[in-house]
């Protein structure tokens, strides 16, 4: 969803801020070594080992401005689009839809402006990312208008593509569950699902990819390539890679599998999971661990909302 950890958060605020007082003489050759500096192996997980995710919530929108300054003066540095494109989707997904989708129905108001504000973010990431792929692989801007071109063109893509290809589908399809009645967006299933598919070809391990296609196979209607034994196969991968510590398929599982099969034991049971892990086993991931632990916390909560059967708690 090689080493299975979620995607590093390449971030260094206070350097991109001072080079913004250099002479516009030096921007080229000084932006491409900073940009290289902030998206390479050795950047710290300052973000994703927080254990703060109000400070990090916070802090994110001014790192995703600084990069895009960087990314403006610097427009065709891959590792910078890539960082930029994906913290647009991972702040949107952490701080403003998951949120938004814990808001009570009163406050439906709220709910649908920040739902709105979220498909807005996932769709500035997405085009960012389109566009890192068309650098590298020119003519994909055309493929991407079919299945049968893309599942054509997808031969070009090799192993390096597959962090491109995963935040592409994933911001597409974020975007999407936002707002299911945007038929454009539908339109692009079908090539996103042939994109998805050719990376688990090329990589089958790359961190987080097995915990999306939880999700992704779970919530699709079969008509647009949903299947849930697929879900269930790429659950027990993501199990069996993190020791049984993946909160993400976990609670993909959860909302996806066990809500519409009205199995609330395996609901129950997949949630109490996320909750019974330490965020500070694993200090790369503690925030996406806290986070996800504050979202099984809600559906354990509400779990009358997504059950029939099961009383309302009445005080």
């Amino acid at each position: 969803m090689k080493k299975r950890t979620t995607k590093r958060l390449s971030l260094s605020l206070l350097l991109p801020a001072a080079l913004l007082t250099l002479p516009v003489w030096t921007g080229c050759s000084i932006n491409t070594l900073v940009a290289n500096a902030l998206t390479g192996d050795g950047a710290s997980t300052v973000f994703t080992g927080d254990s703060d995710p109000e400070l990090v919530g916070a802090a994110l929108p001014f790192a995703i401005k600084m990069y895009e300054a960087l990314l403006y003066s610097t427009p065709r540095h891959q590792g910078l689009m890539l960082t930029t494109g994906s913290l647009f989707v991972m702040y949107a997904n952490a701080f403003v839809h998951g949120p938004a989708d814990r808001l009570p129905v009163y406050e439906w108001q709220a709910r649908e402006e920040a739902l709105s504000r979220a498909k807005q973010l996932y769709l500035r990431g997405h085009r960012i990312l389109l566009d890192a792929l068309e650098q590298r692989h020119r003519g994909f801007a055309s493929a991407a208008q079919s299945e049968d071109a893309m599942r054509n063109f997808a031969r070009r893509f090799r192993r390096q593509d597959v962090p491109f290809l995963y935040w592409t589908v994933a911001s597409g399809l974020a975007a999407y569950s936002v707002d299911v009645f945007d038929f454009d967006l539908a339109a692009n299933i079908p090539v996103w699902h042939v994109m998805i598919e050719r990376a688990f070809e090329l990589d089958p391990g790359f961190a987080g990819l097995d915990e999306f296609l939880v999700l992704y196979f779970a919530s699709l209607p079969e008509m647009l390539g949903g299947d849930m034994e697929r879900a269930r196969y790429h659950f027990e991968r993501a199990m069996a890679a993190t020791g049984g510590n993946s909160t993400g398929a976990l609670i993909s599982y959860a909302r996806s599998i066990s809500i519409p099969e009205q199995d609330f034991d395996t609901f129950e049971e997949r949630l109490r999971s996320v909750l019974a892990i330490n965020p500070d086993d694993n200090p790369a991931t503690r925030l996406v661990t806290i986070l996800d632990q504050r979202t099984a916390r809600w559906l354990l909560d509400n779990a009358y909302n997504f059950f029939a059967f099961l009383p309302f708690p009445y005080d």
